[in-house]
């Protein structure tokens, strides 16, 4: 099992709008969010697939939602995914509060979906998939949140596409 498929998809939807049933499909925009770094991803619900889009270093908000607006005016998602980061027991810290916030004022901005995913260990599995790629260490740092943004999306993605398989098999 590859490290983003280790990871768990929360059920914990954050927007107005309700979760993306299984039949919707489009692209998703993710997040890593951080309070100085932002990684973002971008995948397809038809493909399943997630590749590394950009970190934005937005050093307030107005210019972190700016670059968001024109992300999500480029891509066109149905869906925003935030990673949420949890202690390894599970149990949420400061930065899931600040994750959450951002969640929601996503989904409130941008009248879209918005899932959270369970980012556990993304930033250590995103170390290592650059370390295999042979980017070297001194390249690795500007990659790391967008890479860790991949891991939440594919952990996402995955999940969906797994209970999708699970809801066929049972028709």
């Amino acid at each position: 099992m590859n490290a983003a498929a280790a990871h768990r998809v929360t059920t914990d939807s954050v927007a107005h709008p309700p979760p993306v049933s299984h039949g919707t499909s489009g692209a998703v925009l993710a997040f890593d969010f951080g309070e100085q770094r932002i990684g973002v991803a971008v995948g397809h619900t038809a493909v399943g697939i997630a590749h590394p889009l950009t970190t934005l270093h937005a050093p307030d908000k107005k210019t972190r939602y700016t670059a968001i607006a024109a992300l999500i005016a480029e891509w066109r998602p149905a869906l925003l995914v935030v990673g949420l980061p949890l202690h390894l027991d599970g149990s949420e810290h400061e930065l899931s509060r600040l994750a959450r916030k951002f969640a929601r004022e996503l989904g409130g901005r941008f009248s879209l979906p918005v899932e959270l995913v369970d980012e556990r260990l993304t930033s250590v599995a995103a170390e290592t998939t650059l370390l295999e790629a042979g980017v070297a260490s001194y390249k690795r740092k500007p990659l790391l949140d967008q890479v860790a943004a991949q891991h939440i999306l594919q952990a996402y993605l995955d999940e969906r596409s797994r209970r999708a398989r699970m809801g066929n098999a049972h028709q």
